[in-house]
Order: C-alpha cells, then structure tokens, then sequence
C-alpha cells in the first residue's frame, strides 16, 4: 500500500541561491544585509540585482540621448551602486552582480528564472496614492513570481 501525501517524507527546502533585488532606494542596505544574514544561516550564495528602466524623471541629458544611449547611461549607473553595495557582502557569499533592462519587476522575475534561484529578496515600500492602486514592484513580483519570494519591511 502507498503511503498517503501526508506520511509521504517532506522535501527539504534548500536555499542554494539568493536574488537580492535592489534599487537605489535609502532601505536597499537594510534589505542587503538581511539577504547576507539569510544566506549565511542558509549557507546561499547571493545574487545582486538591479532592474533598469526608464524612471519618469529623467535626467535633462538623457532628452538628447538615443534610447540606447539613454539605457546605457542609466545601466552605469545602476551598475556602480551595485558594485558599492557589494562591497558589504563576504566573498563567500557573492555569486555576482548583475543587470537587467526593462519594466523592474519583470526583469527580476525573468532574472530568478533565468539564474535558477531558490528565493528573491526584496524590500517592500510603504508608498501611498498612486502605487497602492498600480501596485508596488514588490508586489508584482510577489504575484509573478514563480518561486518564493521574501519581502523586507523597513526598519523604524
């Protein structure tokens, strides 16, 4: 006789690779530094990753720009304040950092499918009006997402 699903034995969920989305929001170290306390309990490699879009407010020399320009431009950026933010992650603990264009949420969510991650970390924003009825990325990646999904509140 086959066992029940309930007496059939529990998989283990294993953490073996963390995506730490990130953005260049002031609570981005505090979402950073619960991905590396999670990854070295878990003993999981972090991934660092950033989203890139075209914010409304541009920078006045981007109206110039050619769209590649402009991304290009922006993807800089980007990645200079992921590499400072990798600068307060253990070795160990770093796979990498990396970038993706377009719509923020749909870039991590194709990014953790894509790295093969076993969790997406990802801070929440408290924002009011507009965003509570569009939704905030992280709450469009809670919903896209097709693996779990951890979301840092801010600390007081």
């Amino acid at each position: 006789m086959e066992p029940t699903p309930l007496e059939q034995p529990k998989k283990h969920f294993a953490l073996r690779r963390i995506l730490v989305a990130l953005d260049a929001s002031p609570r981005a170290m505090q979402v950073l530094d619960a991905a590396v306390n999670l990854a070295k309990q878990s003993n999981a490699r972090l991934l660092l990753f950033r989203g890139v879009g075209i914010p409304p407010e541009v920078p006045p020399a981007a109206l110039v720009m050619s769209p590649d320009n402009l991304v290009s431009l922006l993807g800089e950026a980007a990645r200079k304040e992921l590499d400072l933010l990798a600068q307060n992650v253990p070795r160990e603990l770093l796979e990498g950092v990396e970038l993706g264009v377009g719509s923020p949420w749909q870039a991590i969510c194709a990014a953790a499918q894509k790295k093969a991650v076993d969790l997406i970390v990802i801070g929440s924003h408290g924002y009011a009006g507009l965003d509570r009825l569009l939704g905030t990325t992280a709450a469009k990646v809670v919903n896209h997402a097709d693996r779990s999904v951890l979301v840092v509140r801010a600390t007081p």
